[in-house]
């Protein structure tokens, strides 16, 4: 326990105390590995609560939630202990995904209006992302040969549209929810305001480990609040089974190629944002972030991804991905030891056994979580708008994005536009994701690029290079979500292969 108050002490920005592979005590590991917990347990389980209550799954959510929190603790168990290919080794946490929120939540809705019900939904969901998740399997592999195909002006349209159309569920929520009778009351948009303005202000304090926890402690305030007004509805806890017991495909196996397209598209998209954040860890982890050992350390990583991606699936949990914002905390903590994502995998394991834990979020009113998930949401958007910035808005991808966002955002807010098209049709182009992410991939390919731009372009190829306008700004918006976005000057390292490519913030 000698060492145990080192770790008290927020190490240099340039400084670790714990390398890549040395192996802390038990105490000083578990320390940090609650902070990891911490900094990731409100993303892992909000998808989760936004898609049960927009389709009406209340019942289902706190088995969902315990199969998130399960499903993440097994993924982050393969990711940093790595068996053989399959990877990083390093000190990710996987967690479930904000961007596949839409087009889940569009595949749900598809199968309620043909009637179906719980099962139906749930089969559907985790069968089409079983078989989805396999993109990226695949695409881990030749991520260094579809750099042209998968360009940044792409990948920030793409993103740029998942913040966008996921804001109307956030403002939604924060009126009161989808079918409320009190929507848009006094009551509902002051709980709303409440989290909010915890959360800005809380984001204002010097201290770390404050802003760290800024969401968490807003979600509190605001459910205590809201149960001191008599809008929280507890469950009966003695109906509750004591263990959530994991069931593969509990709830069936169902397959539809209209709701396969759209997230097989997001599917292309998050490997590079994992790439950016593994590439940000090597960095703070003091890794090579080139040459062979990165590259193979990249592809291993976004293969662990894929496959986590497909045995979430099999738990009826939502893809994985790598998270961003415990890379802050590991310069928060200065602990990159990827010993401790073990502890991590295994809290995340012991919180998912339990379905007490999500009865009572289920409780958690729909303004108190609007409050918080405006902002998460909002970011997102953000994050999509500076990656265009610092792709180069020059004539080219300016029409990229005019024409992608205008195509996207049309179809969402006059669906009237596609009633002339076959209904297979109809059903796989209503997704505004869909139709701007086809747009910007097709112009990207047809339209000749800008000489002026080329010329910026003409380094060698490095995965990093190609992605670090992505990892930059999915980190910022992430980080400055949990409070981290000015924890020291060192919280954004800079990479020394980037030097020739378009200057980033």
């Amino acid at each position: 326990m000698s060492d145990f108050p080192q770790q008290r002490r927020r190490a240099p920005s340039n400084q670790l105390i714990y390398q890549l592979d040395d192996r802390p005590g038990f105490f000083p590991s578990i320390f940090a590995a609650l902070q990891h917990v911490l900094a990731s347990f409100v993303g892992i389980i909000t998808p989760t609560l936004i898609v049960g209550g927009a389709l009406g799954l209340q019942s289902e959510v706190p088995y969902l939630i315990s199969m998130a929190l399960f499903a993440s603790g097994i993924g982050t168990f393969i990711q940093a202990r790595r068996f053989g290919p399959v990877g990083s080794g390093l000190l990710c946490l996987q967690g479930t995904s904000f961007a596949f929120l839409s087009v889940i939540l569009s595949a749900g809705f598809l199968v309620k209006a043909r009637g179906g019900g719980t099962d139906e939904i749930l089969g559907t969901i985790f069968g089409v992302c079983f078989f989805a998740a396999f993109v990226e399997v695949a695409f881990s592999q030749f991520i260094d040969k579809l750099r042209k195909l998968i360009s940044p002006v792409v990948t920030g349209t793409i993103i740029c549209l998942m913040g966008l159309s996921l804001i109307k569920v956030a403002v939604t929520d924060m009126a009161g929810g989808f079918g409320a009778t009190d929507l848009g009351s006094a009551e509902n948009l002051g709980l709303a305001f409440l989290v909010l303005g915890i959360i800005v202000v809380l984001n204002r304090f010097n201290a770390p480990l404050v802003r760290l926890g800024a969401i968490i402690i807003g979600l509190t305030v605001g459910y205590l609040v809201a149960m001191s007004l008599g809008k929280v509805q507890l469950p009966d806890f003695a109906a509750l089974p004591l263990v959530s017991v994991p069931v593969p495909f509990k709830y069936g196996f169902a397959f539809d190629w209209v709701a396969f397209v759209p997230i097989a598209i997001i599917f292309l998209v998050t490997p590079l944002e994992a790439a950016g954040d593994l590439t940000a860890n090597s960095m703070i982890s003091h890794q090579p972030v080139q040459g062979p050992v990165y590259i193979r350390r990249i592809k291993s990583g976004l293969l662990a991804d894929g496959l986590n991606s497909v045995i979430a699936a099999t738990l009826n949990s939502m893809p994985m991905v790598t998270f961003a914002q415990n890379n802050g905390v590991i310069q928060l903590t200065g602990v990159a030891s990827r010993h401790v994502a073990l502890y991590i995998a295994a809290i995340m394991v012991l919180l998912g056994l339990f379905p007490v834990i999500g009865a009572v979020l289920l409780g958690m009113p729909k303004p108190v979580l609007g409050g918080a998930t405006i902002i998460m949401f909002g970011t997102v958007a953000v994050a999509g708008i500076k990656i265009l910035a610092e792709a180069g808005l020059h004539r080219r991808n300016m029409l990229i994005v005019a024409i992608s966002l205008g195509l996207g955002i049309g179809v969402a807010v006059v669906p009237e536009v596609l009633l002339s098209l076959p209904k297979s049709l109809h059903l796989i182009f209503e997704s505004s994701i869909t139709v701007g992410a086809l747009s910007a991939i097709l112009l990207n390919i047809f339209l000749p690029e800008d000489p002026s731009a080329e010329e910026e372009e003409d380094y060698d190829f490095d995965p990093e290079a190609a992605m670090t306008t992505v990892r930059q700004t999915i980190e910022q918006a992430q980080a400055s979500t949990l409070g981290l976005a000015d924890c020291t000057p060192g919280c954004e390292p800079a990479s020394p292969l980037h030097s020739k490519a378009p200057a980033t913030s």
